[in-house]
């Protein structure tokens, strides 16, 4: 269960980072837990922190605010 969730929110990341329209980020967010569950809990862990890493990120832009 969690490796779908981690997937998914891979698969979301990839989308906003693509910005066309989602097929690709639904497809690899699919792909993704069957991936991740092969590497074991390894593969769990850098999804985990793929994902964190893109939230930290995300809040650390808003925080700074609009570039000038």
């Amino acid at each position: 269960m969690i490796g779908k969730l981690i997937g998914a929110l891979v698969g979301r990341e990839i989308d906003r980072r693509d910005g066309d329209s989602g097929i690709k980020g639904a497809v690899i967010g699919a792909a993704a837990p069957g991936v991740l569950r092969r590497l074991g809990p390894l593969g769990i862990v850098l999804g985990g922190a793929y994902v964190a890493k893109k939230v930290y990120d995300r809040r650390r832009a808003r925080k700074s605010g609009p570039a000038a």
